[in-house]
């Protein structure tokens, strides 16, 4: 599997991100079989949250043996320093590890989540008390929504951090220019300042107009092909995207790595996804 260099961590990232949510609600025996499935694949990223359900609990066994070949992330949504704190040490203990690689403000979306974030007692302290005492080597920020972009730009004029996991896929980026626009601001920041960037949502297709079937809260494009499209559009069109994170869902892990392995080029990646008629933004 590819490798790009994860900003000023200096880490050579897998181009493909284990997206841990896909473990929130499964079984220790799947979550063990799609962890050695991403980790015999080359995955060598895996990002999680203290909010994804059961997924740090599940990811801890498979974790703790491989704990010096992987990076290994995690996000609080906490607001305030004192619960963001408790947030960390529960997820130390879940992932059986002394220190996390990466500790992530997560859901940042909004200007006003990003002023409760740096208020004066607010969840930043606890980020900058984390790195400093060693308990996470790097932090950085997360979040959703088309405004995603202009608030990660924002948060980087505030504060130095280590990395940035914004979305993006091709419905995003050619179908708003505004999400167009403030991206490429933010992309251009990111690689001034040495800032790991990584991206979520590259194969979310719509919302869910009916029933859910799977794990995702956004349904994503199921079919190899389409994935195979998307996940080659993101990684061809911004090399500096470090890696994207694989959907929340464990039976898809296989099709993106497949993609991966197999890319299209640019405009043929996006020519099969402009022709995809009910592609639309998940953000609603």
């Amino acid at each position: 599997m590819e490798t790009r260099v994860f900003g000023r961590t200096g880490h050579m990232t897998s181009v493909l991100v284990y997206g841990g949510a896909a473990l929130g609600g499964v079984s220790q025996d799947v979550a063990d079989a799609s962890l050695e499935q991403a980790l015999a694949a080359g995955i060598n990223h895996f990002d999680t949250a203290a909010s994804y359900g059961h997924a740090e609990e599940r990811m801890g066994p498979v974790m703790h043996r491989v704990r010096d070949q992987v990076f290994l992330t995690t996000k609080s949504t906490q607001r305030r320093a004192d619960d963001a704190w408790a947030d960390l040490m529960r997820s130390l203990e879940l992932l059986r590890t002394d220190h996390v690689d990466l500790w992530q403000v997560h859901a940042v979306c909004d200007l006003n989540t990003l002023d409760a974030v740096f208020a004066p007692g607010g969840a930043i302290e606890a980020f900058t008390r984390a790195k400093a005492e060693g308990l996470a080597t790097w932090i950085g920020i997360s979040g959703h929504t088309e405004q995603a972009p202009v608030v990660h730009a924002e948060a980087l004029r505030r504060y130095d951090f280590d990395s940035v996991l914004t979305p993006m896929n091709y419905h995003l980026y050619s179908a708003d220019k505004a999400f167009h626009d403030n991206f490429d601001i933010l992309y251009a920041m990111v690689q001034e300042r040495h800032v790991g960037l990584r991206t979520i949502k590259g194969i979310a297709r719509k919302p869910w107009d009916g029933q859910r079937t799977l794990a995702t809260w956004y349904e994503p494009f199921t079919a190899p092909e389409d994935i195979r499209a998307a996940i080659s559009w993101v990684l061809g069109t911004f090399p500096a995207i470090a890696g994207l994170a694989t959907a929340g869902e464990t039976t898809l892990l296989a099709h993106a790595i497949a993609a991966e392995a197999d890319r299209l080029d640019v405009p043929a990646a996006a020519a099969r996804l402009a022709g995809i008629t009910d592609y639309r933004t998940i953000f609603v």
